[in-house]
């Protein structure tokens, strides 16, 4: 049960400084708003959450940014200790795509967030540089968001990218919220959304089975969650049913070892995803293939040439919905916060270019990159399905 009589105090979860929030694990504190207290289905779902993590110091708080904004974070350092944040998320709760991603050719591309940060630690993500903290914080007002897409959905077909500022998969079976986007989605033909994400072994034999049973993605951070053993529903015939239309495209993004290793921490292996990739159309749901963003590192040629090898080697890629190509490329307000906070980081500290405010390779080194995986990709697939992110938005 939630202790509605805890206080927030300046040394709780952080101490007086960085070295001391380092001894604390993965959500050893969990910050929990007072709109959450009062309100029955938030508390319901809070306590839910807080049970995956007994040992938890539980700390109650008046907003989250009282904690989420504080001055002088480190969001490196947090990251290695993160704490948790439930809320409640007021204003606007859907908004228009960003200029810097990919459309993927639809018209009303709009974006969500029903939490913030991630679980991963991938070291280019932007997070690092629109952030002021590490720590991570999940929306319990679902439902608000549902009626503000039910909203937009009156006026136009609606392509939604759920797990734009986070990773869903990776904390599925903490919230269940990959699954009621499912739900919500088959119910209303006019909206397609995407799930995006870098977990590996996935279980979407849970997705399968039926709500409140959870993905496990069984990432290496996930210490404090417990797997799911589940059966995948069958019908008379003994076939496979699915409750996912083909509205709800699974979005993986795939990354030769080498940067998984050196860039994407706690991210699922490029095995690992592929495993999911070949779950997941085995099991009947949409999958899109992205290559996105492709980070150059020592032989990239060698290293994108065997990943691909290992793809089509082991992916049935005619299946694949489509394919999304596109290399490193962010904001430079967020590069400078990265720089200020990253100084050891090869992928940060690179001498990008600056083109009206985007950080991106030069023109030889993108176009040649991006060129090679397009090209490598029309060997086996239609060039019409490769959405490739610089020739679209030029």
């Amino acid at each position: 049960m939630i202790d509605g009589e805890c206080v927030v105090t300046e040394t709780l979860a952080y101490g007086k400084s960085e070295e001391r929030q380092e001894l604390n694990g993965p959500f050893s504190h969990i910050y929990v708003e007072e709109k959450v207290l009062l309100d029955e289905g938030y508390r319901k779902k809070a306590e839910e959450i807080i049970s995956h993590f007994p040992e938890a110091v539980v700390v109650r708080i008046g907003h989250y940014k009282d904690v989420f904004n504080r001055h002088k974070q480190n969001y490196v350092k947090q990251h290695h200790a993160q704490a948790l944040i439930l809320a409640v998320k007021q204003g606007t709760l859907v908004y228009p795509g960003a200029k810097v991603c990919q459309s993927m050719g639809n018209k009303h591309f709009y974006y969500t967030s029903c939490m913030m940060n991630c679980l991963f630690d991938c070291e280019y993500c932007y997070l690092k540089g629109m952030y002021p903290s590490g720590n991570m914080v999940i929306f319990l007002n679902l439902k608000d968001i549902f009626s503000e897409v039910e909203a937009l959905l009156k006026e136009h077909p609606v392509y939604l990218c759920v797990s734009y500022d986070s990773d869903l998969m990776a904390i599925e079976k903490l919230t269940g919220y990959v699954r009621e986007w499912i739900d919500f989605t088959n119910r209303h033909p006019d909206l397609t959304i995407e799930v995006r994400t870098k977990a590996g072994n996935i279980d979407f034999e849970s997705l399968v089975e039926g709500p409140g049973k959870g993905i496990c993605c069984r990432p290496e951070s996930c210490d404090g969650l417990k797997e799911a053993s589940v059966n995948v529903n069958a019908s008379d015939d003994g076939k496979q049913e699915s409750p996912v239309s083909s509205r709800n495209i699974f979005a993986f993004t795939l990354s030769p070892e080498y940067v998984v290793r050196h860039y994407e921490h706690k991210t699922g292996s490029l095995e690992g995803r592929i495993r999911s990739v070949k779950k997941a159309l085995e099991l009947g749901f949409t999958v899109r293939l992205c290559f996105d963003p492709m980070i150059s590192c020592p032989d990239w040629r060698s290293e994108y040439g065997s990943m691909m090898d290992k793809v089509f080697a082991e992916i049935p890629v005619e299946k694949i919905y489509d394919f999304s190509v596109g290399s490193f490329r962010l904001s430079e307000e967020y590069l400078k916060n990265m720089r200020r906070n990253m100084p050891d980081s090869a992928v940060v500290q690179y001498p990008y270019e600056n083109d009206h405010g985007v950080y991106h390779y030069s023109r030889k080194l993108t176009d040649e990159m991006e060129n090679r995986m397009v090209e490598k990709l029309c060997e086996k697939v239609p060039e019409e399905k490769i959405f490739r992110w610089s020739s679209v938005n030029e």
